[in-house]
């Protein structure tokens, strides 16, 4: 037997526990719990809504795709192979049985509050996951998953999202994007984002590779290293051609270095070659972070940087399923000193956007707050990836505001790969402002209607204002 009959998610969930605050909650809540969802930085594929093609199973919905799912499967004694990654096969249901069976693994977690509510409002699924109800759940889902209702298109109109952002290789032809900009059907806006990692991370393997089909397709006839950035700037036009607003990237650090032209060209040759050092490496990924700051004044185009994570961990497993498979590690990050050149020159640049992310929250108030305090240009990414959850989302409100404001948030970002699961992220953030706000008020540090002007502002304004949707 299960332990909970009824896993609904509670009207209240994540609102203040005091009686009176909780009211002012629920009221600033009501101002922006049914607005559209903007979502300007997120990894579902183009292809996936384009082509409109069903889920296949329950396992390939929920549990495959979502790394916050499979890596704590992993860390609690299922395989890799055994949930189907890589090239492993395995039965759908199998995969789903495991799930199951490890439910109480999600308890406390930002993944279960998701999950749980995906569960409820998707498939009305008022029971707890478990070894005895693992076969009847999914057939019940397979069900639904069969109905017209639950193709991607469909379930995009329903999740009110008014724009998506998906994350693309920069030689990515984008027709997918095309072909859903020409379908007037869909109502979302839908727009690629320029994602130019694997060609400017010299650590990465195949970067040379990489570098010379970038260059033959988009260099202009140009060799070197300044066919190499004219390639860049002509991918990134082809992107915005294609509409869109943004170029994210998810370098190591945030480190920022100018190199004259003929210092990064001899450096570029060299890792071109297979010959540059590890210094040369790193110093070839500072430069290019400016040289994208500097396109992006340039273009047009806002510029995102997820710093701080240690890609690929576990080399066993990146060896054998990839990347994106759960095991990338937060570091620590500098950006005050780290970012100084780039600022130095682009932190006043009319029109740049710079959104700054952190997976090391000991930066919110330290560095980041600050930062965007004062440049003009910073806006304050949301805390992402291990840390979009409730407690670590409030900590993040908490230490940022009272040296930035509101008015320097960029908005919450879903960073996520898990389609189904985008509400209900996007429905924790607004909880959580509400909270945040509720007690503002009833400590009479901001009046109530100046409170429901704030939470509209943070939840719809600020995504639009600092992507420039």
């Amino acid at each position: 037997m299960n332990d909970r009959s009824d896993p609904a998610p509670h009207p209240d969930r994540l609102l203040p526990a005091d009686p009176a605050t909780r009211e002012i909650a629920r009221e600033l809540l009501a101002c922006v719990e049914d607005l559209p969802i903007v979502s300007p930085h997120g990894h579902v594929s183009a292809t996936l809504i384009s082509t409109n093609r069903p889920w296949d199973t329950p396992s390939e919905l929920l549990v495959s795709p979502d790394h916050y799912v499979t890596r704590l499967l992993h860390a609690n004694g299922s395989s890799l192979e055994s949930l189907g990654m890589g090239d492993s096969s395995r039965d759908p249901r199998e995969i789903w049985r495991q799930f199951c069976d490890a439910w109480p693994v999600f308890d406390g977690t930002a993944s279960g509050m998701w999950l749980t509510a995906e569960l409820h409002e998707l498939f009305g699924i008022a029971e707890t996951p478990g070894p005895g109800n693992a076969t009847r759940l999914y057939d019940r889902i397979a069900t639904r998953l069969a109905e017209e209702s639950f193709l991607p298109q469909a379930l995009l109109a329903s999740f009110n999202i008014e724009v998506l952002a998906t994350t693309d290789d920069p030689l990515d032809d984008l027709r997918a994007h095309h072909d859903l900009r020409n379908d007037a059907t869909i109502m979302t806006r839908i727009v690629p984002t320029f994602r130019p990692d694997a060609y400017i991370d010299a650590h990465t393997a195949h970067f040379a590779t990489r570098v010379e089909r970038l260059i033959d397709e988009a260099g202009e006839g140009r060799g070197g290293y300044d066919g190499y950035l004219t390639a860049l700037a002509n991918r990134r036009l082809a992107f915005i051609d294609a509409g869109a607003v943004a170029a994210d990237h998810g370098v190591r650090t945030a480190l920022s270095l100018r190199l004259d032209a003929s210092e990064a060209a001899h450096i570029f040759e060299r890792l071109r070659h297979g010959d540059g050092s590890p210094e040369d490496r790193d110093a070839f990924e500072a430069h290019m972070l400016y040289e994208m700051a500097r396109m992006s004044v340039d273009d047009g185009l806002v510029m995102t940087v997820h710093p701080g994570s240690l890609r690929n961990h576990h080399s066993g497993t990146y060896e054998r399923f990839g990347p994106d498979t759960g095991h990338d590690i937060p570091i620590a990050v500098d950006f005050t000193a780290s970012l100084r050149p780039l600022l130095r020159d682009f932190g006043t640049a009319p029109g740049f956007h710079l959104v700054l992310f952190t997976l090391d929250e000991s930066t919110f108030s330290r560095e980041l707050a600050p930062l965007a305090g004062f440049y003009p240009s910073v806006f304050l990414g949301s805390p992402w990836w291990f840390l979009d959850a409730p407690d670590a989302l409030m900590r993040f409100r908490s230490a940022v505001t009272e040296t930035a404001g509101f008015s320097r948030y960029g908005g919450f970002v879903d960073d996520t790969r898990a389609f189904c699961s985008i509400p209900a992220r996007h429905n924790v953030a607004r909880r959580v402002e509400a909270a945040y706000l509720a007690r503002l008020v009833a400590e009479h540090r901001v009046p109530l209607a100046r409170a429901k002007r704030i939470i509209v502002e943070v939840i719809d304004s600020a995504p639009r204002r600092a992507f420039k949707l």
